[in-house]
């Protein structure tokens, strides 16, 4: 188990790429510049090229010119599976130096990029891998004398933007099943965190994916997002992120190319706790968990929490001693319970929901607080808010952070109604030792995932994504292969 000190001397060592990834090569760009800086002490790490317009219109190219030569698109599957089992293993071979990089970037706990998100990264890639050589074409029932065959065909240049909050995690979830179909990629990381996604390109190469498959551009939203979004040869998009930034995507594909979209974006997801919940200091746990892990960044995160009323004071007593766990700290610290938060725009953002909830009527229960440490504000306390009232902004927007909201409720009715009443539909969780309650709830509740006594489950062979405004289409399981690819009918004569 590596040190606090062990982590140091780590991110000592990184260096951080700064320019564009494309064609199988880092690229001179233009001379727009953003600054990454390390959000748990302020400093800058680097000057990064926003690839901007000109960029993107570079790597579209590179990404066309690879699937028509036909290198990855058309290769064959043992081909395609010895290079992604190849990039697995260098992935995991760099993991460290790959969540350095991440923590660094966005402020995550180091060793939870280290010993989560990059081993699940890994493992979808190898997984994706083993899946190549079986995505099987169709023959249909046609008459006599013809043969009818059904084909699963890559659809050419994909373009991916992700989040800051996971940026290897979300980088697997686009990029392995994109490349895995034959596809070619342009991936934009958020520019928060654009550090490991343009060492993973380089690992890509070291691989030998060849030249063109994955092409990295950092860059603005306004600036390099756009243009991809915007660019009349990327075939489909692939986007997790807000909300409000998916609709721009869907506004995109209709001022341009009509390109597929497919979005992962917000939720504003409950927690179901019903009286009879087996273990009510277990579930306590796993509310800290799903609303404090990752300083509450998480777009299924369980913000809200419905509790029956026979045990809604124990309940939030409990959830509130949970919150000592979760001091922030140094994200290079393994006894630091959260890390920092990405940017002081964030921080504020959180900030401002902390301010509207404290005049709303809601009681603060414990935490509301901005710290500060090694010259960074960019810390927030983990914070529960009781009596939250459901029409309230706390109740009803995506924080993005750790702040908490419980609401007690009555009946079964009340808290099927109350999870729903919500613009988003991602994930939900309910605690019950009551099977046709649990079966009930499940059924009820219209999210993409709904855990049963647990919290936000996952996994790579289910699929995850959401419904209302929390977008459509799944990643994860084989089912995101579907995104990927486009069927097209053969039809022979004999």
């Amino acid at each position: 188990m590596r040190t606090h000190q062990d982590w140091i001397a780590e991110a000592a060592k990184v260096v951080l790429p700064t320019r564009p990834f494309v064609g199988g090569g880092f690229v001179d760009a233009g001379t727009a510049t953003f600054e990454n800086r390390n959000p748990a002490t302020g400093a800058l790490l680097a000057e990064v090229a926003d690839a901007g317009a000109e960029g993107v219109d570079r790597a579209v190219r590179a990404a066309r010119a690879a699937f028509d030569s036909g290198a990855w698109s058309r290769a064959g599957v043992a081909f395609r599976r010895e290079r992604m089992l190849r990039f697995a293993d260098l992935l995991a071979d760099h993991a460290a130096e790959l969540a350095v990089l991440d923590s660094l970037d966005m402020g995550k706990r180091v060793v939870d990029a280290h010993e989560l998100d990059l081993p699940f990264s890994v493992n979808l890639f190898r997984y994706y891998a083993e899946a190549i050589d079986k995505i099987n074409d169709e023959v249909a029932p046609t008459p006599p004398g013809t043969l009818g065959l059904v084909r699963r065909v890559p659809l050419g240049v994909v373009g991916a933007v992700v989040p800051w909050n996971y940026p290897v995690d979300m980088l697997a979830w686009k990029v392995a099943p994109a490349m895995a179909t034959g596809n070619s990629v342009v991936l934009k990381p958020a520019e928060q965190s654009p550090s490991s996604a343009l060492r993973i390109a380089e690992l890509a190469a070291e691989a030998g994916i060849p030249d063109g498959v994955l092409n990295v551009v950092p860059g603005l939203g306004e600036t390099t997002g756009r243009a991809l979004g915007l660019h009349p040869d990327v075939d489909v998009l692939a986007f997790t992120g807000s909300t409000e930034v998916g609709a721009y995507f869907l506004q995109y594909a209709g001022q341009s190319n009509l390109k597929q979209i497919w979005l992962e974006c917000g939720g504003k997801s409950p927690h179901v706790v019903f009286a009879d919940a087996e273990d009510l200091a277990a579930t306590a746990k796993q509310t800290a968990f799903g609303i404090w892990f990752n300083q509450g960044a998480v777009c299924s995160a369980h913000s809200r929490v419905l509790v029956q009323r026979e045990v809604h004071e124990e309940f939030v007593s409990l959830v509130a001693a949970e919150a000592a766990a979760y001091a922030p700290g140094d994200p290079l610290d393994p006894a630091a319970g959260m890390g920092a938060i990405v940017s002081p725009e964030q921080t504020d953002r959180i900030m401002q929901f902390v301010d509207e909830a404290r005049t709303s009527g809601a009681r603060l229960v414990t935490g509301g607080g901005r710290l500060t440490r090694d010259g960074s504000d960019c810390y927030v306390q983990p914070t529960v808010f009781d009596g939250v009232d459901p029409a309230s902004t706390l109740a009803r927007e995506e924080v993005f952070g750790p702040v908490l909201a419980i609401t007690p409720f009555d009946t079964e009715d009340e808290a099927v109604t109350l999870a729903n009443d919500t613009a988003y539909g991602l994930a939900a969780s309910v605690a019950t030792s009551n099977l046709g309650r649990a079966h009930r709830l499940a059924e009820r509740i219209h999210a993409g995932t709904v855990t049963v006594n647990g919290v936000d489950a996952f996994s790579a062979w289910t699929p995850f994504g959401g419904f209302k405004g929390s977008g459509f289409g799944r990643d994860l399981s084989l089912h995101a292969l579907d995104k990927y690819v486009g069927l097209k009918t053969v039809w022979i004569n004999h």
